[in-house]
């Protein structure tokens, strides 16, 4: 299966990270924020990537090369000027093998273990274009709880509130390309058309996901994946 990961992002909100790097290439733990993708999506059944980049994408494709020692596949979609999402996944598909009829589509600033094989069989399952992966939408804030009397009951640590957000994860069908700007944004202008002509579909998880914006973002990942690496090794150990 191939995947389309999405890195041509200046990365504004990281400098001075990204001076001299494109934002996927920032390290966490050591390692590129791309590479965390990669591995995650090579679980998931992915052997080709095509990674459609621009800026200081030299940077990326002297890591990764051709993915040999990753045991993948990688392709380069290299943008001489900036071509949005939209205009992204479009000169990128030209790299995906034409009998493939649906493909992955990332943004290259999350860090998730989501199992998406549930979410690729409901997209062959339906007539949908593209389905949207949704997370829960968490406050960034803490909550104060307060009665009907305005006596503050309690705190409430970033909850997650009753909303769903585009988590940056799609299965596309290749005929997409007919939706899709030569520059411009997918969630801007492809993804409203689909949506009104009834051929946007969704699907919900809550499992581990994070979207790396800022500096704070990359110090409370480093925590979520430490933490997340110590369990790895407990099971590990009960289970030996």
């Amino acid at each position: 299966m191939y995947a389309i990961i999405l890195a041509g992002g200046l990365g504004l909100r990281l400098r001075p990270l990204t001076n001299r790097k494109p934002k996927p290439m920032v390290e966490i733990l050591r390692k590129p924020i791309l590479e965390y993708q990669i591995e995650w999506l090579k679980s998931q059944g992915v052997d080709n990537f095509v990674i459609a980049c621009g800026y200081k994408h030299e940077k990326i494709v002297k890591y990764f090369g051709d993915g040999e020692k990753l045991g993948v596949r990688i392709q380069y979609s290299v943008e001489k000027e900036k071509l949005g999402t939209g205009g992204g996944i479009k000169q990128a598909l030209n790299y995906v093998d034409e009998n493939e009829e649906d493909i992955i589509v990332t943004n290259g600033d999350i860090i998730t273990t989501i199992d998406l094989k549930p979410m690729i069989e409901y997209h062959k399952e339906t007539n949908f274009m593209a389905t949207m992966l949704l997370v829960p939408f968490k406050s960034p804030y803490g909550i104060v709880d307060v009665d009907e009397t305005n006596r503050i009951r309690g705190f409430r640590e970033k909850p997650e509130l009753p909303y769903w957000i585009n988590g940056g994860v799609y299965i596309i069908k290749r005929n997409i390309v007919d939706f899709l700007p030569d520059k411009g944004d997918i969630e801007k202008e492809t993804f409203p058309v689909l949506a009104e002509k009834g051929l946007l579909g969704s699907y919900k998880s809550r499992g581990f996901w994070r979207a790396i914006d800022t500096i704070k973002d990359l110090s409370e990942i480093e925590d979520d994946l430490k933490k997340l690496l110590m369990k790895a090794l407990l099971e590990k150990s009960r289970k030996g």
